[in-house]
């Protein structure tokens, strides 16, 4: 027998793999390049919106029931588009490039596990829970607006945003506990300058605590006021207080969305310098790579075409000797 030739069972196999790589290339993988990914992504974008908009106006009654029918079809629809994405995309797991999703058992059990894959099922498990138990038809509705949340995968803004809150999850939770500890010790506080002064208003500290938040996010809303002299000495006190720790995450997303720009342009402009031949070109092939590096990265276009320029302007030869200058990170 020839050794060259190759069992029915590994072509087979072999043209598995294949169809589920090029599927997972359609799903958006390898940096959504492609007519047919983009076609996709616009087209599953569509759907969500579309979704979103159909799930507001159900609400409106007589719109119900006049259209609730096509409401009621293009849901059903909907789903079925979403959980054949959702099949999908825990299908080609195995080809996240990630070692943690390789295994065909474990790894689609992690990768189901990750949070875009819980919002992909949270998509579609309203209308199987509305088939398999009796759930008030008004809270499917809004669940169904959950939705909207499949669009932080097509969104590079949100996926920046998820970064600078990872890269910032030590600074926010320290924030968050000075918080905690302030919105404690001034509702306690309260409970006991105001509880007998008007004990239907700060009758307990839960309720003092709703005071203390709204006051220290200088919302207001009117409905507790402190009357004794000290308690309104407090309420000045926390509204003071509640500028600065409202500011202070503020600060810190603006300083870590600054930071991640930086560090994102800074791996481009790597990218671009490593592209460059002696001559200061950019070949063809490296030009596709660069755009798809912009848009892992999230880069505009003005940006992406700044740095390439003041990449090119850039000198790459030594002005004594003639030779290629080396690479910052070299």
């Amino acid at each position: 027998m020839n050794s060259t030739t190759h069992h029915p069972s590994a072509n087979r196999s072999s043209a598995y793999r294949t169809l589920r790589h090029r599927t997972y290339q359609m799903l958006g993988g390898e940096g959504h390049e492609g007519t047919v990914v983009k076609l996709m992504d616009y087209a599953l974008v569509t759907l969500i919106c579309i979704n979103c908009i159909f799930s507001v106006l159900e609400s409106v009654e007589h719109l119900a029931v006049v259209h609730g029918h096509i409401f009621h079809a293009f849901d059903k629809f909907s789903v079925i588009i979403f959980s054949i994405e959702y099949v999908l995309r825990v299908w080609t797991a195995v080809e996240i490039g990630n070692p943690r999703f390789r295994h065909p058992v474990l790894g689609r059990l992690r990768f189901m596990f990750t949070p875009m894959a819980l919002v992909d099922l949270i998509a579609v498990a309203p209308f199987y829970l509305g088939i398999f138990f009796e759930v008030d038809l008004r809270a499917m509705r809004v669940l169904r607006l959950l939705r909207v949340f499949k669009l932080t995968r097509y969104s590079q803004a949100m996926t920046i945003m998820i970064a600078v809150l990872r890269q910032e999850a030590r600074a926010i939770g320290a924030v968050l506990f000075v918080f905690l500890v302030i919105l404690i010790f001034i509702s306690s506080l309260m409970y006991l300058l105001e509880h007998l002064a008007q004990p239907h208003v700060f009758s307990d500290i839960p309720s003092a605590m709703w005071w203390t938040v709204v006051t220290m996010t200088t919302l207001g809303y009117g409905d507790m006021v402190p009357i004794t002299a000290l308690g309104r000495m407090v309420g000045a006190i926390t509204a003071v207080i509640g500028v600065g720790m409202i500011a202070l995450p503020a600060g810190v997303l603006a300083s870590g969305f600054s930071e991640e720009m930086r560090q994102r342009r800074e791996e481009y402009q790597e990218n671009v310098e490593k592209a460059l031949t002696e001559t200061g070109q950019i070949p063809r092939r490296a030009k596709r790579h660069l755009e798809e590096v912009r848009i892992k990265l999230g880069l505009s276009h003005d940006e992406a075409a700044h740095i390439l320029e003041r990449a090119a302007e850039s000198p790459h030869h030594c002005p004594h000797c003639g030779g290629k200058l080396p690479h910052p990170a070299e």
